[in-house]
């Protein structure tokens, strides 16, 4: 009987401690550079950093809807992102990490102004 009750105990703190750390989750949308499926690829990668539950860019829109848990933070994923050579957010890209996207990936004006 002394298992069963420490056995409930033990599930109902882990319960709450789960409930807990979701009400810590973030959600935020960042505006990113971008302009084809490629680039998606590398901006969602980009995002997945330590402590991301979820990242998805669209292509359109170049927005990108993030989720994550207060083991990272937005600037922590901008930065992630610009170093991939796309500017996010308020983070923007050095030129030398744009310079290493793909050609078809160049979504700065005065790139494309010149193919």
């Amino acid at each position: 009987m002394k298992q069963m009750i420490g056995a409930m105990a033990l599930l109902l703190c882990i319960s709450t401690n789960s409930f807990a750390q979701r009400s810590n989750i973030s959600s935020d949308t960042i505006h990113v550079d971008g302009i084809c499926g490629q680039c998606q690829k590398r901006i969602v990668n980009a995002a997945y950093i330590k402590g991301v539950k979820h990242a998805e860019w669209n292509v359109q829109t170049k927005q990108l809807i993030v989720v994550y848990s207060p083991k990272t933070s937005l600037d922590k994923i901008e930065k992630s992102i610009a170093h991939a050579g796309h500017n996010a957010g308020v983070v923007k890209a050095t030129q030398e990490e744009y310079k290493k996207l793909p050609n078809c990936c160049a979504y700065k004006e005065e790139v494309n102004a010149h193919e």
